[in-house]
Parts: C-alpha cells; structure tokens; sequence
C-alpha cells in the first residue's frame, strides 16, 4: 500500500516522525508538505492530498497540523472522502472499522510522537468491518453524492 501524508507548519515535526514510522513498517508515501520552514495554508495541502485519494491514487492517507481538526474538515470537503482526528485506539479504531476513513488526521499539539505512533498502527492494522456499520457508510456516500456532484 502506498499511502499520501502531508502537514503544515505547525506539525511538520510531527509528519517527519511519522514517515521515519512509515520507513520502518515498509510502508510507501508520498509527501505532499510542508517542508521545513514552510509556511502553507493547511486547507491547500488537506486539499490535494484528499484529492489524490478521492481519485484512487492513494488507498488511504495521513494528515498533520496543530490538531488535526482543521485537515479534517477540509479534507472531508472533497467527494468521496471520509476523514477522521484520531486521538485514542478507540477513536482510531472507529474511524476504520465503522466508518471506513480513508484518511487519519492527527493534532501535533495534542498527541505526542509516540502516541501517533501507536496510532498509527492500529489504523493499518483496522479494516472496514462491514456489518451494520455497511448501511450507515453507504448512506453518507449517497448523502455526499447528493450535495456534492461531479
């Protein structure tokens, strides 16, 4: 699987981190931002990366800034995209089995490294469980299709 990460300037250390993660669990990313000592608008890098899942680019993708909230809101501003702040296993968690997030996103003020981590396995590691979660996910799918046509 290769995966999508991007950041603004307030976790870019979060998001180096986070990729030296990756490296170790094999994983492949692209790297859509901030570089050290940029300074971005977090709604342009959450754009483009959700984008690039939305077109089927990136199975899933991982998104930093202060506290991951703004990425998220931005992020599930594209069709097709289910963005969850993850900030516990159980939210983590949550956010794949029951919803089926394509994209993490994650707060640098709020959750440390090592934390993010953790996280960050869990959600590898969760896959969408179906069940009765499968009609509530298909109904946000049709509600997203409804006010957002392509």
């Amino acid at each position: 699987m290769k995966i999508a990460i991007g950041c603004d300037e307030a976790a870019y250390r979060l998001k180096v981190e986070i990729m030296k993660h990756l490296d170790e669990l094999g994983i492949e990313y692209d790297d859509f931002g901030a570089g050290e000592g940029d300074v971005v608008l977090y709604p342009d890098v959450a754009e483009a990366v959700a984008v690039a899942v939305a077109e089927g680019k990136y199975q899933r993708a991982i998104l930093t800034c202060g506290t991951g909230i703004g990425m998220c809101i931005t992020a599930n501003k594209v069709p097709g995209i289910r963005a969850a702040v993850c900030y516990d296993v159980f939210s983590t968690e949550r956010s794949r089995k029951s919803n089926d997030a394509q994209i993490m996103c994650l707060g640098e003020r709020v959750i440390g490294v090592e934390l993010a981590k953790s996280l960050i396995d869990v959600w590898f590691k969760c896959e969408f469980a179906g069940g009765g979660s499968a009609p509530k996910v298909k109904r946000i799918n049709e509600i997203d299709a409804k006010y957002n046509k392509r």
